[in-house]
């Protein structure tokens, strides 16, 4: 049997983080190590709380969850209430248990964890980059011991919280640029890929007759979110929901799945209207600004196209355990 893969995860739970977070607990390929809160979706003690209580239903409360940045790096904090619900959990109201609550910030529990794997762990980051810069920028020899690190956001093409900027990185572009900056080898699985990885009526149905807490758990967010689809004309039909961030963790077990190729990427941090938009570099040709001694930035594996129905499938068999 191969060795199961070491993984962090950061996280702003968040609907889509919290399907993210069941998948990675259930997975037998994954060791998932600890959890670490940012800021985000919802703000710090929502996303803490959330994290916690997904966690014990998902059977794993004994990962260590901590709190890490409350608000982004420079930039005024906001969230997304609007999509994942007062609480940042579609409503759901879960008991937080104590087991599994870090006294550590979360950038230290990230280092704790990274020189504790026995291999080079992936950091997979589901919402605004802050506590990953915060990582790199106080800790860059053991940041330098990652794997990688795959991170949702971005876009190469069009944006959500702006025409041209995803939520994730116009919610903290500073912390963003640092990350793609790094060096680290990283990927982006952005707003190219997220909708096209979704569920079925079906899909959502076996797991709401599940008798399996955290199968019934995903229904209903994935209920939530259906009705956020709804009309939307963003996911691929005879779908209602999109995985989001939880296809971000299915390509880390499934890479196979997803077709990247590897771009030049930067992130815009001036005060235009183009603040957290990913440029991505897909010119065969350098042109004049470059050749001028303009940056490109460093090449980052980005994420073009899924296979949808094999994510969902590889979901669905994951939380229902068949």
């Amino acid at each position: 049997m191969p060795q199961p893969i070491e993984i962090l995860v950061d996280v702003d739970t968040g609907v889509d983080d919290a399907l993210a977070l069941v998948f990675a607990a259930l997975h037998p390929g994954f060791n998932l190590r600890a959890v670490t809160c940012v800021a985000g979706n919802a703000p710090l003690d929502d996303v803490y709380r959330n994290t916690r209580a997904v966690l014990s239903v998902a059977g794993a409360a004994h990962v260590p969850v901590a709190r890490g940045a409350s608000r982004p790096l420079i930039a005024a904090p906001r969230n997304a209430a609007h999509v994942h619900g007062h609480n940042g959990l579609a409503g759901l109201e879960l008991e937080a248990p104590a087991s599994n609550a870090s006294d550590m910030h979360a950038v230290e529990l990230m280092r704790q964890q990274i020189l504790a794997s026995p291999t080079p762990p992936v950091l997979i980051a589901l919402a605004p980059l802050t506590n990953v810069a915060l990582l790199i920028r106080m800790y860059p020899d053991v940041a330098a011991r990652l794997d990688r690190i795959v991170f949702m956001g971005g876009s190469a093409s069009v944006g959500n919280a702006t025409p041209v900027a995803e939520f994730n990185t116009w919610a903290d572009p500073e912390a963003a640029a640092i990350v793609v900056d790094s060096g680290i080898p990283t990927m982006m699985y952005g707003l190219d890929v997220f909708y096209s990885a979704a569920v079925s009526e079906d899909d959502v149905f076996a797991l709401e007759v599940s008798s399996v807490q955290s199968a019934q758990l995903c229904a209903k967010l994935f209920r939530h979110l259906a009705v956020k689809d709804a009309g939307q004309k963003r996911i691929p039909s005879g779908t209602i929901a999109a995985l989001g961030d939880a296809g971000a963790v299915c390509a880390v077990i499934d890479p196979e799945g997803l077709t990247t190729q590897r771009f030049p990427v930067s992130v815009c941090t001036d005060g235009s209207r183009s603040r957290g938009q990913t440029l991505v570099d897909r010119r065969a040709h350098r042109g004049e600004s470059e050749l001028n001694g303009a940056s490109l930035g460093q090449p980052v594996d980005v994420a073009l196209a899924v296979d949808g129905g094999r994510y969902a499938r590889l979901f669905r068999r994951t939380i229902l355990g068949s």
